[in-house]
């Protein structure tokens, strides 16, 4: 393929520099060297690129954004050294600034604007992760926060109450409050509607006094309700948008309430962004042990081969609150626990674990096996599924409140807060095996787990040992996602004496207990890969497409028929009908016992 090269052109160079500081999540940070004309010596090199996280592409980006082909170099050389080499041959910045033209701006800027920063998930969730990863040297030399929504406030305002909210996992650690004063200086605020392009302008105008003539890269969270998704993204991009780095914008679920939407949606946030600047965040992703996941199977031999429909007789996958909508209701009953449970966080843990082993641990070859996964499984059906809904329950002397109680749900409304599903794979790998999810609100305990029953011992000897409750004997292999993290094998051992007595033992890695090291925010990870440019945990649109089509058919008969709910009382385990569904399929949900 042909380089665009002119030497009359100016171009964007980045190079990478590794980070030094110990402490530094960063696999490396991007510096930029602007070019507004070309020594001759360099012209028959046509070396101008950047490098991305990976280090591993040379590109050659133009001002007006044009990207070039990979610039073809010897073997032993590279395009940093050869460009270093005819750098040095210039011997005084005036024959530089003469002969080249160069402008030295390194390290560009980093702008992260939280669009309905005056919201909940903004005050308890991302301002917390931006300052953990300040605190952690995570970010960029020069990054700037703004917080844009309508609520009319001071810069100062906007930092006391941000400095309210800076109570996540760093605030017991030493040096804090200097830390909190540093981020606070760092912080402001843009007051404006979500769908005028002349608010937007005037952020843009603040984002340029503070990015001070550097590359300026620009990332939008998107705090917002779905309904005002469109008109925020369409001002950010036509009014606030960088002109000499990059855009990008986290958007928060739902996305969208079924197939047709979720399109809709897509192809409203394509016609002003790139697929590659939208990042669907999905906070589960970003959680340690979901994270572990791939690692645990494909850095150990022993889980590999066990892997399969040979030796595994079902999977669970457990979600549970012990808390009901606390006034959250109306949002809540719009979408229902199916929605905000099962098609995202479950869903995409299962295509997690069941998918085949990547090329890669590229972002698109991760995220293409899991496309593979949700394509080759079967859609939800109506007899596959119990819906439930929490009622009032007098327990110790107090009375919970049923979810009708709420004064922000309709009277009468059948939206489930409590849901069980068995989902199929069909392929070679999980042909019959059961996936079982099951997820509710106002249970009994708050837990995320996932849980994998093997097969019995064919012709087990110590069968009478084990009494006549195989299920109890299984081994099983229990990945406690939240909280107090842990992964834990159920095994049978003998018990000490002279008898010949088992026991279900564990075998356990109890997160705590093993490491020191605080365990990160999910929103931390996912703001850092963001600002880093890596997808691998944020959701693809046809990854998005394919898990919608597992439930939207049966969401619309849930809905049409107007299926009422099992009741169960606030606290308990749930709807007896998700026993008589495990059942089914000879299954006995492995949490029973907690």
């Amino acid at each position: 393929m042909p380089t665009l090269y002119s030497p009359n052109c100016s171009y964007s160079v980045y190079y990478s520099r590794l980070a030094t500081s110990s402490s530094s999540s960063l696999s490396g940070c991007q510096h930029r060297i602007t070019v507004s004309s070309i020594p001759k010596r360099l012209h028959s090199q046509n070396v101008s690129f950047e490098s991305p996280r990976n280090h591993r592409r040379n590109v050659v980006r133009m001002q007006g954004g044009e990207v070039a082909a990979t610039a073809s170099l010897p073997a032993n050389e590279t395009p940093m050294t050869t460009f270093k080499d005819e750098l040095l041959k210039i011997k005084s910045s005036e024959e530089f600034k003469d002969v080249a033209g160069f402008d030295f701006k390194e390290e560009p800027t980093v702008s992260i604007t939280v669009v309905g920063a005056s919201g909940d998930l903004a005050k308890k969730k991302i301002f917390p992760a931006l300052f953990a990863l300040y605190y952690e040297d995570c970010l960029p030399k020069h990054f700037t926060v703004f917080g844009y929504a309508r609520s009319k406030m001071t810069d100062a305002e906007f930092r006391d109450m941000v400095n309210k909210t800076l109570t996540c996992r760093i605030d017991k650690r030493e040096n804090c409050s200097e830390k909190m004063d540093q981020f606070l200086k760092r912080c402001f605020y843009h007051s404006g509607q979500y769908d005028s392009e002349e608010n937007f302008a005037d952020l843009d105008k603040k984002l340029k006094e503070h990015e001070g003539g550097r590359v300026s890269n620009r990332l939008y969270y998107l705090s917002i309700p779905p309904n005002i998704f469109i008109d925020a993204v369409r001002c950010a991009s036509s009014s606030a948008s960088s002109t000499n780095g990059w855009t990008r914008v986290i958007v928060e679920k739902p996305f969208g309430r079924d197939s047709e939407s979720s399109a809709a949606l897509t192809r409203e946030l394509k016609h002003y962004l790139e697929e590659d600047q939208i990042f669907r965040i999905d906070h589960y992703l970003g959680k340690e042990l979901v994270e572990n996941l791939s690692v645990l199977r494909f850095s150990n031999l022993i889980f590999e081969p066990l892997w399969s429909r040979q030796y595994i007789r079902n999977v669970q996958l457990i979600f549970s609150e012990d808390f009901g909508t606390e006034g959250r209701g109306g949002y809540f009953d719009h979408y229902g626990i199916i929605r905000d449970v099962l098609q995202n966080h479950l869903l995409q843990i299962l295509a997690l674990f069941a998918m085949e082993t990547p090329v890669r641990l590229d972002a698109e070859d991760i995220r293409n096996e899991k496309v593979k996964v949700l394509r080759s499984m079967k859609p939800l059906q109506l007899e596959d599924l119990v819906i439930g809904q929490y009622k009032s329950h007098t327990r110790g002397g107090i009375t919970y409140p049923s979810y009708t109680d709420d004064k922000t749900v309709p009277k009468g409304s059948l939206t489930p807060t409590f849901a069980a599903a068995a989902l199929f794979i069909d392929n070679a790998r999980w042909d019959g095996v059961p996936f079982l999810m099951k997820a509710g609100k106002a249970l009994h305990t708050k837990r995320a787990e996932i849980r994998v029953q093997f097969r019995h011992v064919p012709g087990n000897l110590y069968s009478k040992s084990l009494g006549t409750d195989l299920d109890q004997a299984t081994n099983e292999l229990v990945i406690r996602v939240q909280p107090d993290e842990a992964v834990y094998l159920k095994i049978n051992n003998k018990v000490p004496g002279l008898g010949m007595r088992l026991d279900n033992s564990h075998l356990n890695l109890h997160y705590a207990a093993r490491y020191s090291k605080e365990i990160p925010c999910a929103y931390e990870r996912l703001l850092l890969d963001a600002i880093e440019g890596e997808r691998r945990l944020f959701i693809r649109s046809d990854e998005l497409d394919a898990a919608w089509e597992l439930f939207t058919p049966v969401l619309k008969e849930v809905e049409d028929k107007k299926i009422i709910p099992e009741y169960y009382p606030y606290g308990s385990r749930g709807p007896v009908g998700a026993h008589y569904l495990a059942a089914r399929y000879n299954v006995r949900w492995g949490d029973l016992c907690i």
